[in-house]
């Protein structure tokens, strides 16, 4: 196979779906340094919900040992299940939130252009043409300190 090949393969399966649960138990408590007993604890206590088979047994994604992982973290700096279970709970809120703000920022850009189409689309163009000046000679106020101009000079 070529080098080229070789790369394209390999982005390939680098590509891999992180939700797929490919991981029996027994390597998902490997990989992430735990004990098979510690993921149904987790799983009990509702941390972790693992994918099933039809047979019953718990298959781990990507997505899940990264949790774990995460679940570790949190325990190690002092946390128990139940502050474990709150963060994460709070993580998930705070994501939601965030993908909420991103929507609506989406639509506040999409509304503000569009009244910026609908604000040129209004706009007529003004004749740039030279008014001439005529000045009646009364100054700036009109010569009435700006009550506006008599009937007489207003007729003229």
């Amino acid at each position: 196979m070529s080098a080229m090949a070789d790369r394209d393969t390999g982005r390939i399966a680098n590509k891999r779906d992180v939700n797929k649960a490919v991981y029996v138990i027994s390597v998902a408590a490997e990989l992430t340094g735990m004990h098979p007993q510690t993921l149904r604890i987790y799983e009990r206590k509702g941390l972790l919900d693992p994918s099933r088979t039809r047979g019953g047994s718990r298959r781990f994604s990507e997505r899940d040992l990264e949790r774990l992982r995460h679940i570790q973290e949190l325990t190690a700096t002092g946390l128990n299940l139940e502050g474990v279970r709150r963060v994460l709970q709070m993580e998930a809120e705070l994501a939601a939130l965030r993908e909420e703000l991103a929507a609506v920022r989406a639509q506040a850009l999409d509304a503000v252009a569009a009244t910026h189409r609908q604000y040129r689309r209004d706009l007529v163009p003004l004749r740039q043409s030279p008014v001439p000046y005529r000045g009646n000679g009364l100054g700036a106020l009109g010569g009435r300190g700006g009550q506006g101009a008599s009937r007489t000079q207003r007729r003229s």
